[in-house]
């Protein structure tokens, strides 16, 4: 009978019903969407971010130099997934045949994603070992006048190595003015072997762990100088924080406007039900039956909202993501709880003052009309 009862009432009053159902769905839908791209946004801004470079630094915390057997076991006790990109680096002096150049040695390989924001005319070189070829800043190879496809030859008294160039960098420092080749003919060249000047770093900071990681290769290597780079790791924090907070607002306001539409809605169905709440009460119903039926409806119409809001809620967070990042957004595990939960919150609050209203209908004034 109790359900009956319900369900009837929900049937008799399908506007106000819809009204209701409107307004929750609108909410569940917005939490849906915010709170996947809550969830995800730490990963998709990590992502966007690493356009910016390198953001981990690596050197001699005395001295210009540093032994690369000293670098590589950072590299091979590093947490898997942690490092997504690193490259040792060497800088020296050498001679052309035209004029001393500056002798930049790298891991081309791990080149691209340390540097993404380099203008490349040709192609960039993705072999580490690929000692034929060389990049060459863009200044250098205008006093040079060279050109993707031409060569620049090393010497060093009767010794000459050729490269072939690759691809001209415009890099906007002083990357522009150096020859870009690779680090064991670096080493070689300028006669040190197994030495390197520092190394950069392209580490994953979805969850802040640049500092933790930072933190802790410090404690173990104090004689190097080890240290987030902060112009891209805090913009990370910077932007997450300051996104997460207006998703948070605007989530908090449609909240807000849903829970009084709904509020408005029910005061509106409790005024038009005065009657059968007065013979409910009439005929022995007590004032936690009117309650029990008033949060049942209500949860009724909230359960239908949050399943259709969820479904809405994921395709506005698809178009969020393919709009700022470009990628779709990943469902995570709280966002269905977490939906549900404020949408029940929601309609809970909201129907308060009603059933407050329905439970202190008297009779006998009701049903005479008064």
């Amino acid at each position: 009978m109790f359900w009956r009862l319900v369900i009837r009432a929900l049937r008799l009053r399908m506007q106000r019903v819809s009204v209701v159902f409107a307004a929750l769905t609108v909410g569940a839908a917005i939490v849906t969407a915010m709170s996947a791209v809550y969830f995800d946004i730490n990963a998709k801004m990590s992502q966007e971010l690493r356009t910016f470079g390198a953001n981990f630094y690596i050197g001699p915390a005395h001295g210009g130099s540093l032994a690369q057997n000293g670098f590589q076991p950072i590299l091979d006790n590093a947490p898997p997934g942690l490092i997504n990109a690193a490259s040792p680096y060497l800088y020296g002096m050498a001679r052309t045949e035209l004029e001393k150049v500056v002798l930049m040695g790298v891991w081309f390989d791990a080149l691209r994603q340390l540097s993404p924001y380099w203008q490349v005319t040709g192609d960039w070189i993705g072999v580490k070992f690929d000692d034929r070829n060389a990049m060459i800043g863009v200044k250098l190879a205008e006093r040079l006048h060279v050109k993707v496809g031409d060569s620049v030859t090393l010497i060093d008294g009767s010794e000459r190595q050729r490269l072939r160039i690759k691809g001209i960098v415009e890099a906007g420092d002083a990357t522009d003015n150096m020859l870009i080749v690779n680090l064991d003919l670096a080493q070689k060249w300028l006669q040190k072997e197994g030495i390197i000047s520092n190394a950069l770093l392209s580490v994953s900071n979805d969850l802040g762990q640049v500092d933790r990681f930072a933190a802790s290769l410090q404690q173990q290597y104090p004689d190097l100088e080890i240290r987030p780079i902060l112009k891209v790791s805090a913009s990370e924090g910077q932007v997450l924080d300051k996104i997460k907070g207006l998703m948070g607002l605007v989530s908090a306001v449609i909240l807000v406007l849903s829970s009084l539409c709904v509020n408005t809605t029910l005061m509106a169905i409790v005024g038009e039900r005065a009657k059968e709440f007065a013979l409910q009460k009439a005929l022995g119903a007590s004032g936690k039956d009117i309650v029990r039926q008033m949060l049942a409806e209500t949860g009724v119409i909230a359960l239908a909202a949050v399943v259709c809001g969820c479904l809405l809620g994921y395709l506005l967070a698809q178009v969020l993501g393919l709009t700022v990042f470009n990628a779709s957004i990943s469902l995570r595990a709280p966002v269905l709880p977490l939906t549900l939960l404020l949408s029940l919150l929601v309609a809970a609050a909201a129907a308060v003052f009603p059933t407050r209203r329905a439970i202190h209908v008297e009779p006998a004034k009701v049903l005479k009309g008064e």
